[in-house]
């Protein structure tokens, strides 16, 4: 078969999903082209695109690819929908899955403004990008000292439920599952290193497929929790997440491309 161009749209080519990824189709006689997400488009087109960033100027550069014809992976649309935390989980909450309910769309000014709720608080930044705000506010002093450095920052709310203080990393890559233990951010002592999660429960790997079909995703991330009481509950779902140190993941990215770049 003729030799392939994979796009990869990505400020970090020395990623090390996507360079092992790369690797591997280089080997396998196809060409990598990368694009900065502020870089223009290009006048000749790959045959195919991987759209790993989620900033605006990557989302217009996927959009101007995908108008000219070049399959794009994920779609531009299921990357800006997963970006805005209020579509996500509208999106979640209408394909039944448990995901964390939002309670509030605000700034943490405004909340703190508002009378303490005498529960936990979970603000996270409407908008997901590098260096978001991702907090636990357990009373009205933490509050005001988010308000007083995020005045302004539109945020989705989340009532904190009690858990064992980990997080579930659930990756799922052309449909194939892969997770990973890691320590909440919102636990005092920070999060820390990937470890090991295997094997996964059936149930997991159902709710990763679940996740791929309600949101159009082809490469995602689950961010699970446990609480002290009830069934794992959805806190986050990534488009495109890093996977990284994952035996397999770059195999099936690389799969994932040419399957794509064929028109497959």
């Amino acid at each position: 078969m003729n030799p392939l161009r994979i796009g990869v749209v990505t400020p970090d080519p020395g990623h090390q999903l996507l360079a092992d990824t790369a690797r591997l189709l280089r080997a396998a006689g196809h060409r990598v082209d990368w694009l900065h997400p502020r870089d223009p488009a290009p006048a000749d087109t790959c045959d195919a695109y991987l759209l790993k960033a989620r900033t605006p100027e990557a989302l217009a550069l996927g959009r101007e690819l995908e108008a000219r014809g070049a399959p794009v992976v994920n779609s531009t649309a299921a990357t800006a929908r997963c970006r805005d935390r209020v579509a996500l989980a509208d999106t979640a909450r209408r394909a039944g899955l448990p995901y964390a309910p939002t309670l509030a769309v605000t700034t943490p000014a405004r909340l703190a403004a508002e009378p303490w709720t005498g529960r936990p608080l979970v603000l996270k930044s409407r908008w997901s990008r590098r260096g978001d705000l991702v907090a636990r506010a357990d009373a009205p002093d933490a509050l005001r000292d988010l308000a007083r450095r995020w005045p302004d920052e539109p945020v989705v709310v989340q009532e904190f439920v009690p858990n064992d203080g980990w997080d579930r990393k659930l990756w799922s890559v052309a449909g194939h599952a892969f997770g990973a233990l890691r320590r909440s951010e919102l636990t005092p002592d920070g999060k820390g290193p990937n470890l090991p999660l295997t094997p996964l429960p059936a149930a997991w790997t159902a709710l990763l497929r679940t996740v791929g079909t309600a949101f159009a995703l082809d490469v995602h991330g689950v961010d699970l929790v446990v609480p002290a009481q009830g069934p794992p509950l959805i806190v986050d779902i990534n488009a495109f997440p890093g996977a990284r140190d994952r035996p397999g993941a770059p195999e099936a990215l690389a799969e994932l491309a040419v399957t794509r770049a064929r028109g497959a």
